[in-house]
């Protein structure tokens, strides 16, 4: 069964335009235990949101797909760190916001909302499909 993540980039350094123009990207340079150990238990076939941060409003704005489960970050000389390969699978209809998901009763235990500076976080199924609809709904 498919498991679902949310993952962190600032788009003055990669943003999702720049993972649909490449078509993949190498998900690496992450240094927090908990985002690496979140990189290693994912799978080929996970959907994660791609989610522009440090903007002044951050945001889920399309959904990837992981197409090479985790191997050594290549940024990374220890050894040590996790990357994965991610591609594109579509944008969003509409970008929900980190304040739209924490104004959503139903997303209180999202691990964005309970650890802000988590760069690689999972999403619940139940909370992805929230975060779906949210995206689709006409403002």
């Amino acid at each position: 069964m498919p498991q679902f993540w949310l993952l962190k980039s600032e788009p003055d350094e990669y943003g999702w335009d720049d993972l649909v123009e490449n078509g993949s990207a190498i998900w690496e340079g992450v240094r927090n235990h908990q985002a690496a150990n979140n990189l290693r238990a994912m799978e080929v076939g996970d959907e994660a949101f791609f989610y522009h941060s440090a903007i002044s409003q951050p945001a889920a704005v399309g959904i990837m797909k992981v197409s090479e489960a985790a191997f050594d970050d290549p940024t990374d000389e220890s050894g040590k760190w996790p990357a994965v390969r991610v591609e594109p699978v579509r944008k969003l209809a509409r970008s929900v916001t980190l304040k739209a998901m924490k104004g959503e009763g139903a997303l209180s235990d999202l691990a964005i909302i309970r650890q802000s500076r988590l760069s690689v976080a999972p999403v619940r199924a139940k909370e992805w499909e929230i975060i779906l609809r949210m995206a689709e709904k006409r403002s």
